[in-house]
C-alpha cells in the first residue's frame, strides 16, 4: 500500500497537540525495584527453561496483573517449543502476554516487548543481566502502569519474550500464534537494553526502515538522555541492530518496529552487568523518554497503519 502524504504542517500541529496532552510519570523507585529484582542473584541468570527463568516469570505475571494489563484468556503465560538448532533438542521457553484495551478496543494494536531472559549460570558465575535486559522488562512495565492511569487511545499488547538471548525464539512463537490477528498489529516498539550509557544516549532505531515514523519520535528526549537515530540500513553507525532483537521477527513479518536501545558496553554479556553498575539517573529519563514516544506513537497508530506497505 503506498504511503499515505500528510503535509508537514498538519503533522506539526498534529504532534504539538500530542505534546500537550497530559504525561503521567514514572515511578522510579517501583522502576528500580522491577530492574533490581529481576537481575538478582535468585533469578540465576533467568535463562530460558531453567528454575530461575520460571521465578523471574512468576514475578512478571504478578507485575502485569498489578500493572492492570489483562491477560488473553485464563493465563499470561504462553509456552512453546524451540530448538537452537535443526538437530538440537526441543527445549521449552514461555512468554508472558496481556493487553490494556485502551479507548478505542476495536482499532489497530501496538505491540510491545522486552524479552526477559538471559544468559543464566556459567562455570559457577551467574549472568544478572541488568540492562539486557531486565531493564527492558522493567521499563515494560513502568509504561502499562502509565496506561493504566491514563488510558491508551488504541489497544496495546504486551509482551515478556522468552528465549531471546537463543535466536529470538519468544518472538517467533508469538508471531506464529498471535494472541490478537497478525493483520491488526500495526507497530512493534520494542525495548531491549535501555539502563546503561556513558554518553547518555538512547537510540531509536528502525526510522531508515520505516521513514514515516520519525517526526514521531523526534523532541521527545528527556534530560540527560539524547535520543539519536540511526544502527539501521546502510548508514549503520558501524553496527547495523535490525537484527539484532525481538523487533526483527516484526520486520520480517512487515510490520514497522522501532527499537529503543543503547550501545554494547563495557557490561554487554558480562557478569558486571548487575543493578548496582546501572545509572539510575539514565534510566529513569531513557523510560520516561520511551512512555512519551509511546504515548505519541499510539495518538497517531491509525496514520502509522495506512503508511505500512
Amino acid at each position: 500500500m503506498a504511503s499515505r502524504v500528510v503535509s508537514c504542517c498538519a503533522l506539526l500541529l498534529t504532534l504539538s497537540a500530542a505534546a500537550q496532552q497530559p504525561q503521567p510519570g514514572i515511578d522510579s523507585d517501583t522502576l528500580m525495584r522491577d530492574l533490581e529484582v529481576l537481575s538478582a542473584d535468585a533469578m540465576e541468570g533467568r535463562r530460558a527453561g531453567t528454575p530461575g527463568g520460571a521465578r523471574a516469570r512468576a514475578y512478571i505475571v504478578e507485575r502485569f496483573r498489578r500493572a492492570g494489563i489483562e491477560p488473553f484468556g485464563t493465563t499470561y503465560e504462553k509456552p512453546f517449543t524451540f530448538r537452537t538448532s535443526q538437530e538440537g533438542p526441543a527445549q521449552q521457553g514461555v512468554n508472558v502476554a496481556g493487553a490494556i484495551r485502551g479507548r478505542r478496543p476495536d482499532g489497530p494494536w501496538m505491540a510491545v516487548t522486552a524479552h526477559y531472559d538471559h544468559l543464566g549460570v556459567r562455570n559457577g558465575q551467574v549472568f544478572n543481566g541488568a540492562d539486557d535486559n531486565a531493564s527492558g522488562v522493567a521499563a515494560l512495565l513502568a509504561v502499562a502502569t502509565t496506561f493504566r492511569d491514563l488510558p491508551p487511545e488504541h489497544p496495546i499488547l504486551f509482551a515478556a519474550l522468552d528465549a531471546e538471548e537463543s535466536g529470538l525464539h519468544g518472538a517467533r512463537a508469538l508471531l506464529a500464534a498471535p494472541p490478537v490477528p497478525l493483520h491488526s498489529i500495526a507497530l512493534n516498539v520494542n525495548l531491549d537494553m535501555v539502563a546503561r550509557d556513558e554518553s547518555n544516549e538512547l537510540f531509536a532505531v528502525g526510522t531508515h526502515h520505516y521513514p514515516f515514523l520519525k517526526p514521531y519520535l523526534q523532541d521527545i528526549a528527556v534530560p540527560p538522555v539524547e535520543l539519536r537515530f540511526g544502527h539501521d540500513g546502510p548508514n549503520a553507525m558501524g553496527t547495523d541492530w535490525t537484527r539484532d532483537s525481538d523487533h526483527f521477527v516484526f520486520h520480517q513479518a512487515g510490520i514497522p518496529f522501532v527499537y529503543f536501545g543503547v550501545e554494547d558496553a563495557v557490561h554487554y554479556h558480562k557478569v558486571t552487568d548487575d543493578a548496582e553498575t546501572v545509572s539510575k539517573a539514565f534510566f529513569v529519563a531513557a523510560v520516561t523518554t520511551i512512555a512519551m514516544a509511546i504515548r505519541r506513537l499510539d495518538a497517531h497508530l491509525g496514520a502509522i497503519r495506512r503508511n505500512r506497505k
